[in-house]
């Protein structure tokens, strides 16, 4: 029986944090033997806010391909490719592009919170259309699964309307395009250590999978705790704290035992951190040897993109016809 697809991906502007790989990479790593897991590298998308640092993008491509990697990604399993090398996405945005309103885009919440983010009063068309060019990726292949973050869901649901608008214009009979379904992380979107509700990699408050036993400890024993704590055995409320967020993540079993401590003054935000950077080594320890291991081997990591780009572009190249044929653009059979 043919496997399911999934497909999600990531923006090469720097390293991936935890953020990251809660709310996405995790389940990438759960459901990469069950489904048929496309990798995106979105190199185009990433101009949308670094157009103006393109050495950025590409210094960072080979990271974020080594960061899915070294979480457990299997290079067998997976097809890991580069937006910009496959030319059936950039097709398909033009496309959906025609039937969907600048209205529609502008009030887009996730848009608006990064415009809001980055300072932009004038949003170019690139910035404005990226949830088009999002519904491009995702359905160039015919996904049917999208294991994203909470902050992504806008656009998988604009994603579903463009592929029922498409389905009902050009094939209703029997629609070419799947509309695809949204897989969420276990948790809710991981705040920053500074207390912002963003971790991002644009605001310095992110742990990052490449991180080192040395810059955990120096980032973590920064984090924000209750403020209304001086001394260790001044009761707490784990409620308002960053570290105790961290805790019911990534130190699951002993969490509701370091929220009753915390309120009863019997641990304080020291021990507390200590502890956080053991559970969060604990993690990060075998992605640092698998990393190692692939900065090692730069020449194979290239290969794994060639192959797939390779392979990305044989299942768009077979799409984008379809797609073609049935909106007419088949120039009355004397295409190319």
């Amino acid at each position: 029986m043919t496997m399911k697809r999934i497909l999600t991906g990531d923006r090469p502007t720097g390293r991936l944090h935890i953020g990251h790989y809660v709310g996405s990479l995790s389940n990438r790593v759960k459901l990469q033997h069950e489904y048929d897991t496309f990798i995106e590298i979105a190199d185009i998308q990433a101009l949308t806010t670094h157009f103006e640092r393109p050495e950025l993008i590409s210094d960072s491509i080979m990271q974020v391909a080594i960061d899915n990697l070294s979480v457990g990604l299997e290079p067998e399993k997976v097809t890991i490719y580069l937006q910009s090398q496959v030319p059936a996405i950039a097709e398909l945005t033009i496309f959906y592009s025609m039937f969907v309103t600048m209205n529609v885009l502008r009030h887009n919440p996730t848009v608006k919170t990064e415009a809001a983010q980055y300072g932009y009063d004038d949003m170019t068309y690139g910035f404005i259309g990226y949830p088009v060019s999002q519904a491009a990726d995702i359905t160039f292949c015919n996904a049917d699964l999208v294991p994203v973050g909470e902050d992504q869901k806008p656009h998988i649901e604009l994603c579903r309307k463009l592929v029922r608008r498409f389905n009902d214009l050009y094939c209703a009979d029997a629609p070419l395009i799947k509309e695809p379904e949204i897989m969420l992380g276990e948790f809710p979107r991981l705040m920053g250590l500074d207390g912002n509700a963003k971790m991002g990699k644009s605001l310095g408050n992110a742990i990052y999978l490449s991180d080192t036993p040395e810059t955990i400890k120096e980032k973590v024993s920064k984090a924000v705790t209750d403020p209304s704590r001086i001394r260790a055995t001044d009761p707490g409320h784990p409620e308002i704290c960053v570290v105790n967020k961290y805790h019911e993540v990534f130190t699951t079993a002993e969490h509701e035992d370091i929220c009753e401590r915390c309120k009863a003054g019997t641990i304080g935000c020291v021990a507390c951190k200590k502890r956080l950077m053991q559970s969060l080594n604990d993690l990060l320890d075998p992605f640092r040897e698998k990393r190692a291991y692939y900065e090692d081997h730069l020449d194979e990591v290239r290969d794994i993109i060639r192959s797939g780009n390779a392979r990305a572009n044989e299942v768009g190249n077979a799409n984008i016809a379809r797609i073609k044929e049935a909106m007419h653009l088949n120039l009355g059979g004397v295409q190319a």
